[in-house]
């Protein structure tokens, strides 16, 4: 048998995915030029721009020249392949975009002539032509910003910046009043410090999310997507609700990887969504799994989207210690998913695809399963505690060696010219993101804002931690609205996590909580982006795709409170270690395996409570008292878990004799 899926289960040729992707991926809306020399071109420089960063891995350059020849490159293509509006001729670049594109390169040249000077002779003070350049870079990024990513990150740092020449002004509220700011301050900070654009945002962009993310192109040229996909449906295709289970372990193990929520549901969704809808699934569930499972890819290790080494480097907690304690959550949530899914299947008698059709286990890995090692390399390069830009360099290579092991996954020069092309693109978005954000950092930074917000938020909460806990969630889902994880998380580090600290949570906690809810802003409505897209690839309503999302992800809500009161859970014992500590011993072993079984067993009774079914349907009653029980379970409480245990066993058994009751009545 070949190891290429059959014609029954491939993706929907009627699926314009493109079309569901400019819909509600701005990243996706790219040039397609017909002038070979400016492909070329267009080429060349985004392969540069790869194997610059490839270079100062090994040899590194002053942060300031280094960070701003990142961003400059990369407005300098978002402006030659991003069209300024949809509607624009996208087979052409047009004459305005070139004197941006000039623009782009000249604000980092002017920046590395003056350099010497401004860190010398003028201490960081900037002239009338720093701040000029720095008015102009600014403008730039948010013209790029706007075209890559939409309108949300652009407007929410205009509105920041708008905050500094304001915040002196007799009518804002006292809370938020500033001493005045005069155009050197704001610019100044913006451009010529590591503190604004160039932040530390940009910082991490630089040294190691452009390189996972050419990690990632790499692992796609040379076949990994098709592994995932084969895989997947050889482990759990045949199974009941099989497709379902399916997109959730590729679309969760592709999410980790690239970081891409909206692009990974799209390009995964095109393949599972008509297998689910085929099988019985509807068009707003099949939709919000996949969604869910894309958007779970975030905080799934050992990558995470990439975000891990960022809250590694916010932190100073080992990535390690980081990984370690994201895996247990990201389980529990995958296992909720999945549950729901197989409950939803056993309710509505849904099969899974008939073996014929299927790819087998044995034939996948002696076909792809080599594509594995640079995955295990990774882990083991970041395990031995390797700086995690040489690990990124190092699993890049071992890509390239590794595809080479089969004809069918080796990589050519082509190839990987092509991939050093795709990662350089495949970055933009992040990296204007990062810039962007750099912008509110800086603003931040330079009016003490984030004092403000954290002050805002304990005050909402009167002392209690957990409306604290409550309207930091709300606060980091508002931040998290339709952004990318990495930016998402950035920010919500920046202003909704500090406000954790009052209450003496470890700084680990307190990042994964803020964490989880950005991410998961792109599920809830109204601005659920990865459940529009899936709605988009499955034909069904956004907005029921949406709740449904969520209702798939109620594990994923749950958990990041359950963490903060236990954090156990995180695999990590706060027990006489200063709670902002950078290292966390382990618990207990007897704790851990309590934690895991209670969280197990509360996490797949809670699914039924969900769905409304087990073996049979559950009543609304026996539901509410499930639920309740299992909630409870989740969080191990010695002195209740005995009680909470029974009422889940006592639902549960009732549920199964019911059924076969049932059974034994048809029969």
């Amino acid at each position: 048998m070949g190891l290429e899926p059959k014609a029954s289960i491939t993706a929907d040729p009627a699926i314009d995915g493109q079309k569901v992707l400019e819909k509600f991926d701005r990243e996706s809306v790219v040039r397609q030029i017909t002038n070979k020399r400016i492909t070329w071109f267009i080429t060349a420089v985004a392969i540069a721009y790869s194997l610059f960063h490839l270079y100062i891995t090994y040899n590194p350059m002053p942060e300031l020249q280094a960070r701003s020849i990142h961003v400059a490159i990369g407005i300098a293509l978002v402006f030659l392949i991003y069209p300024a509006h949809k509607k624009q001729d996208r087979t052409k670049v047009a004459w305005y975009d070139w004197i941006l594109f000039a623009a782009s390169i000249a604000s980092t040249v002017y920046l590395l002539k003056e350099y010497t000077a401004i860190m010398t002779t003028r201490g960081g003070i900037p002239n009338t032509t720093d701040i000029v350049m720095s008015i102009i870079t600014v403008i730039l990024v948010l013209e790029a910003a706007r075209r890559i990513t939409g309108l949300i990150l652009p407007v929410l740092a205009l509105v920041f910046l708008g905050y500094t020449f304001v915040s002196h002004l007799s009518w804002m509220p006292s809370r938020l009043m500033t001493r005045q700011y005069d155009l050197a301050d704001i610019f100044g900070q913006m451009y010529l410090k590591t503190e604004g654009l160039f932040s530390s945002a940009i910082g991490a962009s630089v040294t190691f999310i452009f390189l996972f993310i050419l990690f990632g192109a790499f692992l796609s040229k040379s076949g990994m997507g098709q592994l995932f996909n084969d895989l997947s449906l050889a482990l759990a295709g045949a199974q009941r609700g099989g497709p379902a289970k399916v997109a959730v372990i590729s679309s969760g193990f592709m999410g980790s990887i690239n970081g891409a929520a909206v692009a990974n549901v799209v390009g995964t969704g095109a393949f599972t969504i008509p297998l689910m809808k085929k099988i019985g699934y509807s068009k707003n569930f099949a939709g919000a799994v996949e969604a869910s499972a894309s958007i779970g890819g975030q905080i799934l290790p050992p990558i995470m989207g990439a975000s891990a080494f960022i809250m590694a480097e916010t932190t100073g907690v080992s990535y390690g210690s980081i990984a370690l304690a994201a895996l247990l959550p990201a389980l529990l949530y995958f296992l909720g998913v999945i549950a729901q899914v197989h409950y939803r299947a056993g309710r509505d008698n849904l099969q899974g695809v008939p073996k014929a059709d299927l790819p087998k286990v044995k034939e996948v890995l002696k076909a792809r399963g080599h594509l594995l090692l640079p995955i295990f390399g990774l882990v083991y390069f970041l395990y031995i505690s390797m700086p995690i830009g040489y690990a990124a360099f190092y699993t890049i290579l071992l890509t390239i060696l590794v595809s080479m092991i089969r004809k069918e996954t080796r990589m050519y020069p082509r190839d990987i010219l092509d991939a050093l092309a795709d990662g350089a693109r495949q970055s933009l978005s992040v990296m204007t993101a990062c810039a962007v954000v750099g912008i509110i950092i800086g603003v931040v930074t330079l009016t003490s804002f984030g004092t403000v917000m954290t002050s805002s938020i304990t005050s909402l909460g009167a002392g209690s931690l957990f409306l604290t806990l409550f309207f930091t969630m709300i606060a980091s889902m508002i931040l998290g609205m339709g952004l990318p994880s990495i930016p998402a998380y950035i920010i919500t580090a920046t202003m909704a996590a500090p406000a954790l600290a009052a209450f003496d949570i470890p700084i680990l906690v307190a990042h994964l909580f803020v964490f989880y809810f950005g991410i998961f802003a792109n599920i809830t409505p109204p601005v659920a982006l990865a459940a529009f897209a899936g709605a988009g690839i499955s034909g069904g309503d956004p907005m029921k795709t949406g709740f449904q999302a969520l209702k798939l992800s109620i594990a994923g809500f749950i958990i990041p409170y359950l963490f903060v009161y236990n954090p156990a859970m995180l695999m990590i014992d706060t027990t006489g270690v200063a709670t902002n500590a950078k290292e966390f011993p382990l618990p207990e072993v007897s704790a851990i395996i309590l934690i895991v079984l209670t969280s197990i067993i509360g996490i797949l009774a809670l699914s039924a409570a969900v769905e409304g079914y087990f073996k049979k349907e559950i009543n609304i009653i026996s539901r509410l008292v499930l639920g309740v029980s299992a909630i409870l379970l989740i969080f191990p409480e010695g002195s209740t878990d005995i009680i909470d245990f029974i009422g889940v066993a006592i639902m549960i058994t009732l549920n199964v004799l019911s059924a076969r009751k049932q059974q034994s009545l048809s029969v």
